[in-house]
């Protein structure tokens, strides 16, 4: 009786056997999987946000809005009152210099004018009437001189003749002032009438009418304006920079800007001058910088928004880093020369710094180089070569090994801007870099959301701990 059941369990332990392996594979092959996964070299990859050091262009820029105007323009005004008859162009109408604008009702002036020309013939004809009394009195004056050498007159009829010739003299030279002044009104009558016939000062665009056809213009107390001729040829471009970047500009330097519809393109100049005078609006001062750039296709329109762009340095073709993966050093070893590479913020340009502290050499006492304004002042300057360049500066990097593990190095860095850095050494190309710290999952419960309030998860921030100021700009 008892062997029988001894004998089934014999021959069912190799299926035993065979199932327990199974098992035991299973949970091995679950648990190296879970060690590839979860393990401390995933986690290290998983924890942190990394970038590739790479190549391409970067620029330091001065970013700021302005707006597009003509170079060359001129208001067209009218000089004398009158009914404004006939406007002969229109807006966009392309003018020449001399065409004919538009015309004022004339016969107001014609009519002064007529009057003023009549006004003279009747002074010219007094004045042959008053030639011939001139003729008269001198003929007497010489038979009273004849009748004196023969004691045939008194000495009183005399001295009549002659007063009665400096009389007419007199009155003739008082009727030329007279002619002279009504010639001179006359002129100005003339030109009053040639004003009501508006002629192009120059030649352009006709890019606004302010006027209109039957309008009455009064001219007594201001000038009116009719219209606006532009050459559309070349634009400026007036741009309102800031205080605080206004330092960093320099007569010269190269800019660019681009426009709503210009679907990304690009036109380039160079900056003019800066205006001295600012606008302060809601106690913001302003700068106009100005530059102008060619308009050959008449792409450019007046009163265009303009996204302007200085340059105040780049570079092309050179290793770039995300500046959220550098930590800038406030101080850098001494180079040959004794001079320490600028410390400043991420994202700052080298114009406008505030001054640094160079360390002393060997034996001198530390000594604080001041670093000159960009913009002494608001005349242009054409020193975009004699600029300030930015020195290198010092920075701290973690770079990230293919096997997981997290290398510091000292970096130089050369322009920057708020996104990348120029990397002059210490970096390679297709090297990863820490940019930051990926943020945990938040549990949805209201305990551990409240937990974490007040506590610091093993960094400053919650970073993981020895990974504090990796991300640091």
């Amino acid at each position: 009786m008892n062997q029988a059941p001894s004998s089934a369990v014999r021959k069912r332990s190799p299926w035993q056997l065979a199932l327990i392996v199974l098992v035991a594979l299973a949970v091995a092959g679950g648990g190296w999987l879970a060690w590839v996964q979860y393990g401390p070299g995933n986690k290290t990859e998983t924890a942190y946000i990394t970038a590739t050091v790479q190549r391409g262009d970067i620029e330091d820029q001065v970013s700021a809005t302005g707006s597009l105007q003509p170079r060359d323009y001129v208001d067209v005004g009218a000089q004398v009152s009158g009914q404004l008859r006939k406007i002969l162009v229109e807006v966009g109408s392309e003018v020449k210099e001399g065409d004919l604008l538009a015309e004022i009702d004339a016969e107001t002036s014609m009519a002064r004018v007529e009057a003023s020309r009549a006004q003279l013939r009747s002074q010219q004809a007094q004045m042959t009437e008053r030639e011939l009394a001139l003729g008269k009195a001198e003929r007497d004056l010489q038979r009273q001189k004849n009748l004196m050498l023969e004691e045939a007159t008194t000495t009183e009829t005399l001295q009549n003749a002659e007063t009665t010739v400096r009389t007419a003299r007199a009155q003739i030279q008082s009727l030329k002032a007279s002619m002279e002044q009504l010639q001179a009104s006359m002129r100005v009558e003339e030109a009053n009438l040639k004003f009501t016939r508006i002629y192009a000062p120059m030649g352009g665009t006709v890019v606004s009418i302010t006027a209109r056809q039957g309008q009455t213009l009064n001219t007594n107390q201001s000038a009116p304006t009719l219209m606006r001729i532009a050459d559309l040829s070349v634009m400026t471009v007036q741009t309102q920079v800031s205080e605080a970047d206004v330092s960093k500009l320099r007569g010269g330097m190269a800019v660019y800007f681009t426009t709503l519809g210009g679907q990304g393109r690009r036109w380039y100049g160079e900056l003019k001058k800066i205006e001295p005078t600012p606008t302060v609006t809601n106690n913001v001062v302003l700068y106009n910088a100005l530059f102008e750039v060619p308009n050959s296709n008449r792409s450019l329109m007046t009163q265009m928004t303009a996204q302007v762009f200085f340059v105040v340095s780049d570079a092309k073709d050179v290793l770039m880093v995300p500046m959220s993966a550098l930590t800038i050093q406030r101080s850098a070893p001494q180079g040959p020369r004794g001079v320490q590479a600028a410390s400043a913020a991420p994202g700052a340009t080298g114009a406008g710094a505030p001054a640094t502290t160079a360390p002393a050499t060997v034996g001198e006492p530390e000594r604080t180089t001041p670093t000159r304004p960009a913009v002494s002042s608001g005349m242009p300057r054409n020193e975009a070569a004699a600029r300030p360049v930015r020195a290198p500066r010092q920075a701290k990097a973690k770079v990230m090994a293919e096997d997981g593990s997290i290398e510091e190095r000292d970096v130089t860095i050369g322009v920057s801007n708020r996104v990348h850095a120029q990397v002059l050494s210490g970096l390679k190309e297709g090297e990863r870099v820490i940019a930051g710290v990926r943020e945990p999952e938040r549990r949805s419960t209201t305990g551990q959301a409240g937990a974490g309030v007040g506590q610091t998860m093993g960094g400053p921030g919650g970073m993981p701990a020895g990974a504090s100021g990796g991300a640091r700009r």
